[in-house]
């Protein structure tokens, strides 16, 4: 494995959630800062005694934005 993905949301209550992609590894953050942290610590302690453990992180932020359609010109 070369490589493990994280999928980053916003979480509701505030702060952001990370679960990987393909692995049970879940971990939350109150800043960016923190989820990568959080990330690695999780991976590290995932693959710990592995010898097959990912060499890249990569934290796929998702941004979710809602527009109103009220008063939109039809």
């Amino acid at each position: 494995m070369n490589e493990i993905v994280f999928i980053v949301e916003e979480a509701p209550e505030g702060g952001f959630t990370a679960r990987a992609l393909g692995a049970s590894i879940f971990t939350e953050g109150e800043t960016m800062q923190e989820i990568r942290d959080n990330v690695l610590e999780a991976v590290q302690c995932h693959f710990e005694g592995q010898t097959a453990r990912p060499k890249v992180i990569r934290l796929h932020h998702v941004h979710d934005e809602v527009l109103p359609v009220d008063g939109l010109a039809a």
